[in-house]
């Protein structure tokens, strides 16, 4: 992150407006979502080796070591009393209860089903933004969320037929996560015009790994039981979708707005299902694939510019 160029103000970009973004933030909203969706795959993986609240755990402290000498090396961060108050919120919801909720959904869905039902997030971003950002909810933006969510919903529908699909409790577990991780975007947006994505991410995600310090001992437990190759999994998950992926999205939030950086969660669905397709052997329907597509031009009606 530079400072802007005080003689060349028409190239700085205004975090208004989705169609200023520049490519670093584009890379960074990239990684990001090909990062969280292999997350939603590795957590499905994990579900017969961990529970909810040991992986939760496992995840979070491994994504916080890996962040502490990245975050040390920029100084140490000195937030203001208000600033760790919603630091301390982000952590809890975004980071605790957010996994925690997942973690156990998805030991009842599959990671497609799992993605899909995040997907009302966008949505409630929107409207928060509107509502505490001063965020224009645009008509084009409005358009781009009917069709995206539409598209999620076909998905939805064309899986909804399996044995793999759960219960009503694994969908509500999953739909908790989007509900914490829309709060906690609104709450992040503030926070990294203000401090480095990489302390804000850092300090959540500390704070996370203390909201689930009860599942200690069994995660120690488990991992003792587990084979290595899922404890490997298990950093995985801490180190790259948490620790990498939550600071490029801290990055890209400090540079988009957040109804427009939300919009682009609707890519991550599509990623899952071939990653799950792929890695688990989970094969969607055809008809997935027409919502995937329909979800995609969603997102390009949001982002596209005049």
């Amino acid at each position: 992150m530079t400072a802007a160029e005080p003689a060349a103000p028409a190239v700085v970009p205004d975090p208004r407006r989705a169609g200023d973004t520049g490519p670093l933030a584009l890379v960074a909203v990239g990684t990001t979502l090909v990062l969280w969706a292999s997350a939603f795959v590795g957590i499905r993986h994990l579900s017969h080796d961990f529970s909810a609240g040991a992986l939760s755990l496992g995840r979070l402290t491994a994504g916080a070591l890996a962040l502490a000498p990245v975050a040390l090396a920029q100084g140490l961060p000195r937030p203001s009393r208000r600033q760790w108050v919603s630091i301390a919120t982000i952590g809890v919801l975004w980071f605790g209860i957010y996994n925690l909720s997942l973690n156990a959904g998805e030991q009842r869905v599959d990671a497609g089903t799992a993605s899909m039902l995040l997907q009302v997030s966008p949505v409630l971003i929107a409207v928060l933004a509107a509502m505490f950002l001063g965020e224009r909810f645009t008509a084009q933006l409005a358009a781009g969320l009917v069709l995206a969510f539409s598209g999620v919903v076909v998905i939805g529908l064309s899986t909804s037929g399996g044995d793999n699909t759960g219960d009503l409790l694994g969908v509500v577990l999953c739909l908790v996560p989007a509900a914490a991780y829309s709060v906690s975007v609104i709450l992040q947006k503030p926070l990294v015009a203000e401090l480095s994505a990489v302390h804000v991410t850092w300090l959540a995600c500390t704070v996370g790994v203390v909201t689930c310090l009860p599942w200690a001992g069994r995660l120690v437990t488990e991992v003792g039981d587990a084979p290595v190759s899922s404890t490997l999994w298990l950093v995985y998950l801490g180190v790259f979708p948490t620790a990498i992926a939550f600071t490029t999205y801290a990055y890209a939030l400090r540079h988009m707005t957040a109804s427009a950086l939300g919009v682009t969660t609707y890519l991550v669905p599509p990623l899952t299902i071939v990653m799950g397709l792929v890695f688990l052997d989970e094969v969607p329907p055809v008809v997935a694939y027409a919502g995937g597509v329909l979800a995609l031009v969603g997102v390009a009606v949001a982002r596209r510019t005049r």
